[in-house]
């Protein structure tokens, strides 16, 4: 019987597993040069956890079972929900503001499509205890930073930013109800998901007259460049309703990152928790998902019993930002780990040293690899050699009972001898000299 990996998962072999611990290393590093610190939750919750945070309608998205004890709990589809009970259970004894980043696997029961599968992982970035514009901006940046790490340039991707609140005070002045504005804000969240006459059939069933269904429209499809207000500003007229816009552009330019920020109202972020400030980072053709997602959601630790906190984060997930780079030819050709130095035998003397010698270089720190075929071949084990990336060839042969060896450069082609006891040295000042040299532009 033949079997396959489950539907909407994958299977990481060597190649994918590099490039899968090269991202995590990224984020990792993005994330500690930010100034945040790492930290992680269970794989699976309370299934009452994730329905105090979305509702009873989450449930069908979740991989949900009962346990022995008869506890009803799920994989985890997220983290915000982990963080806020983390957080809610420390708060007063925790340093605000708490900065924390998690890099995890996360599951949901959905259709695989495109930039979706139902295992996926994730970087998620929240800072909880600020409620300045700073925050917002620093999260942001932080976003940007790893984007920028990777090669995505400005005119590869946007930063689209919104206001809860600004937002619905625009839609009341148009004439939404106070009941029906969830359902706009999850009109406005689907908009690029659906049909234009399917968008303006829904957007007619909040009860807008024609007119107000045309400035409606409009409305969700206005962008304004970062560090250009004025413009938003005399659109829609509101001057009270854009102070918190005003203070995040400022910080947007502080932290030097307005040329990747766009502001677009018709991004809302569908979920209801969300309370201020909201942002995605999109493919600037739009042909991809939503590479990133998040913003201000200063309710949260009090529905998880924790007293009131600012709060503002994203997520990042694996597949759509792997996606983008591919597409813009950025996904780097090799990542994996290259052997520091190959061990390779030429006559039986070589032979008898091989795993001794092998295993004192792996003793010392260094990737040291050699070769299991029994051939003394020369050329063809340096061939070998070659075609892992190692740094260096180290040849024994009879020489290495009078305490010699021969090290070959692989790149350099440069062969010297040396006594064995000077080695170890000579390898890891060359591998702590290749760390060093900097990278060519």
């Amino acid at each position: 019987m033949k079997f396959q990996s489950p539907k909407g998962t994958r299977d990481f072999y060597p190649g994918q597993m590099a490039w899968r611990n090269h991202l995590f290393n990224a984020w990792q590093s993005v994330s500690i040069r930010n100034g945040f610190e790492q930290a992680d939750g269970p794989l699976f919750e309370s299934l009452d956890l994730y329905k105090v945070k979305s509702g009873e309608g989450i449930v069908s998205d979740l991989f949900h079972f009962e346990d022995r004890g008869g506890r009803m709990l799920a994989l985890r589809p997220e983290f915000t929900p982990t963080l806020a009970r983390m957080v809610a259970d420390r708060a007063h004894t925790l340093a605000k503001p708490v900065k924390w980043f998690s890099i995890a696997n996360f599951c949901r029961a959905e259709r695989p499509q495109r930039g979706r599968l139902r295992e996926f992982w994730q970087w998620n970035v929240d800072m909880l205890g600020s409620d300045t514009a700073t925050a917002d901006a620093e999260c942001i940046f932080t976003a940007i930073d790893l984007l920028r790490s990777l090669g995505l340039r400005p005119d590869h991707v946007r930063v689209k930013i919104s206001h809860r609140q600004t937002v619905r005070h625009i839609l009341t002045r148009l004439g939404v109800q106070e009941d029906r504005l969830l359902d706009a804000f999850d009109l406005l969240d689907r908009r690029d998901k659906i049909e234009p006459d399917a968008f303006l059939r829904d957007a007619a069933g909040l009860g807008l007259d024609e007119d107000r269904l045309i400035r409606f429209e409009q409305t969700c499809r206005m962008k304004y460049r970062a560090g250009h207000l004025d413009p938003l500003r005399t659109a829609i007229s509101m001057d009270e309703h854009i102070g918190e816009l005003e203070a995040l552009d400022k910080e947007l330019a502080g932290f030097g990152i307005a040329d990747w920020c766009e502001y677009d109202l018709g991004i809302v972020r569908g979920l209801a928790y969300y309370t201020g400030t909201v942002f995605e980072i999109h493919e600037i053709s739009g042909a991809e998902r939503a590479i990133a997602g998040g913003g201000r959601y200063d309710k949260l630790i009090e529905l998880f019993g924790g007293p009131p906190t600012s709060a503002v984060g994203f997520a990042m997930g694996d597949v759509v930002l792997s996606n983008v780079l591919v597409d813009k030819g950025l996904m780097p050709d090799d990542v994996a780990p290259h052997p520091d130095v190959y061990v390779m035998a030429i006559d039986d003397a070589g032979a008898k040293q091989l795993t001794a010698i092998t295993a004192a270089l792996r003793g010392a720190g260094l990737h040291a690899r050699f070769s299991y075929k029994t051939t003394r071949n020369a050329g063809k084990l340096l061939k070998e050699a070659s075609g892992m990336k190692a740094g260096y060839a180290l040849i024994l042969d009879a020489s290495v009972a009078e305490g010699h060896a021969s090290l070959k450069n692989l790149a350099s082609g440069e062969q010297m001898t040396l006594p064995l006891a000077d080695i170890v040295g000579h390898l890891r000042g060359a591998t702590l000299d290749s760390m060093q040299r900097p990278s060519p532009p």
